[in-house]
């Protein structure tokens, strides 16, 4: 068995269903402190986060990922325990092998080989993980960010182990996300006798035409880096239960992907311009829960690029889609941030699986990269 499928089966088994790190960060730790790693555990109420640094100099290289996982699900449903790893056909079963931590299992290995053979690196390696970033994010990656600015510990290059590959591992790689604006709506009405609407006022027939505006709204076309900006509702709710109740207020989620090419601001703005134009008795509570970044051409797109290559022979393909990562609190440092994974077909699914071949090939990845920047 490889060390990296062995590493990420003992991963599985820890059921770290976000905010718990149920042990995984230890059994990390234990790992790169036997390679000269500096370890300083840094937790915030429930959510347990770890600074792993090896060397003082620049350029500092991190690589950052989450022990948490999203819940399994029915458990009944599954192949198997989610927590008990399982092999079925050359695939690895269980809660977190892609997401994530075969990855975290990958940078392990490939810093305990690198290491071995360049112990004189240049710059220093570090490691960010938390067990926050399946949750609310508010105590994880974003809280040691603070911390290490706060001390003037700059981070140059991260890469961040989500699974962003498409068919084959580094088929695709992210090197930015789009900003994601979340608002809660509240419409008031009056509520009454669905038989004597003229003595009520339903907050939903006032809403719907202004429902059908916002869909039909063309926030912006994207650009050549980023998709068009993507509104979505997510939640509505509104009545009693009753069948003979005109409900006296709704609820609306929604949420903003949203490219660079308009801010949060705008966003809000247009937003309440759209909403005014109809009979409303609203209020919105609005929360931002990551603008957008993006790695430009630099150094560490180049080192992953070329060590995808030298590893797969693919030509690997810059990304901005999906969802938000914790990259959105690293970039603003000014750190070239790259996020490179396993194959993402069935993160958050029934049956979470990769395959086993892609374990050692991705470790293979990262070890490359930390040769391409890091060896003499």
């Amino acid at each position: 068995m490889s060390a990296t499928l062995d590493l990420t089966k003992k991963l599985i088994g820890c059921a770290s269903v976000t905010p718990n790190d149920a042990g995984c960060q230890t059994i990390l730790a234990q790992r790169l402190m036997a390679i000269g790693f500096q370890a300083e555990p840094m937790p915030f109420g429930e959510v347990e986060n770890i600074w792993l640094r090896r060397g003082q100099k620049a350029p500092l290289f991190v690589f950052a990922g989450h022990t948490d996982v999203v819940p399994s699900g029915p458990q009944n449903k599954w192949l198997t325990d989610p927590f008990i790893p399982k092999i079925h056909d050359g695939m690895l079963y269980g809660r977190g092998a892609a997401d994530m931590k075969g990855g975290l299992a990958a940078m392990i290995t490939a810093s305990e080989q690198f290491i071995t053979t360049h112990p004189d690196h240049l710059g220093s390696i570090a490691f960010l993980i938390t067990s926050d970033e399946e949750g609310p994010a508010i105590d994880g990656t974003a809280r040691v960010v603070e911390i290490l600015e706060a001390r003037g510990e700059k981070i140059d290059y991260c890469l961040i182990g989500e699974p962003t590959s498409y068919l084959q591992v580094g088929d695709r790689v992210k090197n930015g996300r789009r900003g994601s604006l979340n608002g809660r709506l509240t419409i008031q009405g009056i509520q009454g006798h669905i038989a004597y609407p003229q003595l009520a006022d339903n907050p939903i027939h006032h809403f719907a035409p202004a429902l059908v505006a916002l869909c039909a709204t063309e926030w912006d076309q994207g650009n050549k880096d980023f998709p068009p900006t993507s509104f979505q509702i997510s939640n509505i709710h509104s009545g009693t239960g009753a069948a003979n109740v005109i409900p006296g207020e709704l609820e609306v989620l929604f949420n903003f992907r949203y490219s660079t090419e308009v801010t949060y601001q705008q966003l809000q703005e247009r937003t309440a311009e759209i909403l005014s134009q109809y009979d409303l008795k609203y209020k919105i509570d609005w929360a931002l829960s990551g603008k957008p970044f993006q790695t430009k051409e630099g150094k560490l797109i180049i080192a992953v690029s070329q060590a995808i290559k030298d590893i797969t022979g693919l030509k690997t393909d810059l990304s901005t889609t999906g969802g938000t990562s914790d990259g959105r609190f690293i970039a603003p440092t000014g750190a070239q941030v790259i996020e490179l994974g396993l194959v993402n077909a069935t993160i958050h699914k029934i049956d979470e699986h990769i395959a086993i071949a892609d374990l050692d090939k991705l470790s293979q990845i990262y070890h490359r990269i930390l040769e391409i920047l890091l060896a003499h």
